[in-house]
């Protein structure tokens, strides 16, 4: 096994995702602010048998989680096939999908050893589904949620929480998780990037979302691990369990092990950073490209890839730099 991929704080880099694609069946405005996007040639992407190389030379390299992301990671047309290949790798497979789909892929997640998946729901409400996501699959999204747990998968439900637009579901997200133990709700800190018309009044921080479920809920804290996005929570009597990843006011970047692909083959070592490196081009040309990680990782930030607070006045310049959440990978 190659040497670890470590950065100068000292932290080990052991958890890969992976963008498939930037395209989505969906049109979130937080993740893909235009109907009229640009998506990438299919030129461009990383092929099934690409992934693969690379999937395995990090694997060799200490990765010991794979995430496939997107855009949306199934409406690859190859994508059963890269399931399938990645399942034969000795490390666990998951991915983040809106799970309109899934019920075409069951077997293949099965097979390669699947167990959990993130299923990105912003709302329990219909209307406000179609607003947010400009299309009809509300209750497509529903039974696919169900689906999953009946076909014995845990299934951890990613909210992106607005300021007056979904804030006022906060709590009957958590009552979700009161009697299905394969169900858990994960809060997400809108976050800001290219074009999503991000400001620091829409965020919904996470001691507000603590201070809004505690007026109806009696909950503990559970016992994480460092390198956990999520701070997790169990209401008393409760047999799942919610979260927060507070990005923006509660960072958790100290314990940050992850590595992040797109769909291009460009290696970014934080979601934030503007910082990439071409891995598909020296892959295409037989080149060894462990030296090219090692390098860029030693360039990590220590949090937000460098860039200034968000709250600051001259933030928006940094992230706007930045790619399109849809073209960096969820």
């Amino acid at each position: 096994m190659s040497q670890p991929i470590l950065d100068t704080f000292d932290r080990k880099h052991t958890y890969l995702r992976i963008s498939l694609t930037d395209k989505c069946n969906l049109r979130c405005t937080y993740c893909m602010p235009q109907e009229d996007m640009q998506f990438m040639p299919s030129k461009w992407l990383m092929q099934a048998d690409e992934i693969q190389t690379l999937a395995g030379i990090f694997v060799d390299m200490g990765v010991e989680k794979i995430r496939l992301t997107g855009g949306e990671p199934l409406i690859r047309k190859d994508v059963g096939q890269i399931i399938q290949n990645l399942g034969k790798l000795p490390t666990s497979l998951t991915l983040t999908t809106n799970a309109v789909f899934i019920d075409q892929f069951i077997d293949d997640l099965k097979n390669a050893g699947v167990r959990s998946l993130n299923v990105s729901l912003d709302t329990l409400n219909e209307i406000t589904f179609k607003s947010i996501t400009k299309r009809d699959h509300f209750n497509k999204t529903l039974d696919s949620i169900r689906l999953l747990i009946s076909e014995g998968f845990v299934v951890k439900i990613n909210v992106v929480v607005m300021k007056g637009i979904n804030d006022n579901e906060i709590n009957d997200f958590v009552r979700l998780t009161l009697n299905e133990p394969n169900l858990h709700v994960r809060f997400i800190e809108f976050m800001p990037f290219n074009g999503n018309k991000w400001e620091m009044s829409k965020i919904v921080s996470y001691n507000d979302l603590l201070t809004d479920i505690s007026t109806q809920f009696e909950f503990e804290k559970l016992e994480g691990e460092l390198q956990d996005t999520a701070q997790s929570f169990k209401v008393n009597g409760g047999k799942g369990t919610f979260g927060i990843i507070g990005t923006v006011t509660h960072p958790f970047c100290a314990g940050c092990n992850r590595i992040r692909l797109t769909a291009d083959g460009k290696l970014k070592n934080c979601l934030f950073d503007t910082t990439e490196i071409d891995l598909l081009t020296p892959l295409r040309g037989g080149e060894d490209i462990r030296s090219l990680i090692y390098s860029h990782f030693h360039k990590k930030h220590f949090a937000h890839g460098g860039h200034i607070d968000f709250t600051a006045k001259e933030a928006k310049a940094d992230y706007e730099q930045n790619r399109r959440m849809i073209a960096i990978g969820g």
